[in-house]
């Protein structure tokens, strides 16, 4: 219920699709709707996620380069296997990488095989700075968009999982 003297709020993309049918656009307005849905909800939780890691001290691809670390076997990996996991672009692989370097949460080592290849190794302080922004992304306390996907986080990740597989994410 809004507040009283308050306009209710309405669903932008509701209104798109009512306004497609009165101007009668040619073609479905479907493909159009939900990639509309998909950008305003990752601009969503990204404004969110980063606030979030504020107190951290933590970016998003910083919190996702430590927590993809953290999952690796060795907690050690290419920069090139990074930016392959993460799907950004190397330079900003190695400019994230700077970044937390500088700040002691991962250090970079010559691969032990190839004189090209440097590996990037989590520090211990990486691995407890990114156990607790986890824990914070846990909070089922949190208030706003994260507080609203809480409980429903795997609910999300399955219906996206089936469309990701199908435009091919699972080829690396």
């Amino acid at each position: 219920m809004p507040e009283p003297g308050r306009m209710p709020r309405l669903d932008p993309l509701a209104v798109t699709r009512a306004r497609w049918a009165e101007q009668t656009l040619p073609g479905d307005p479907w493909p159009f709707l939900a990639t509309g849905s998909l950008s305003r909800l990752h601009q969503i939780v990204s404004r969110a996620l980063d606030d979030r890691l504020k107190p951290f001290e933590l970016s998003r691809t910083g919190y996702f380069l430590l927590t993809t670390l953290s999952l690796i076997k060795g907690e050690r990996a290419r920069l090139g296997t990074l930016s392959r996991y993460l799907m950004i672009h190397p330079t900003t692989v190695t400019l994230t990488v700077d970044q937390l370097e500088r700040a002691g949460l991962v250090t970079r080592e010559r691969h032990p095989h190839d004189r090209r290849a440097t590996l990037v190794r989590l520090t211990g302080s990486g691995l407890e700075r990114v156990r607790q922004a986890n824990a914070a992304l846990q909070d089922d306390a949190a208030e706003g968009p994260l507080g609203e996907l809480t409980g429903r986080y795997r609910k999300l990740f399955e219906a996206l999982q089936e469309v990701r597989a199908a435009v091919g994410d699972t080829d690396f």
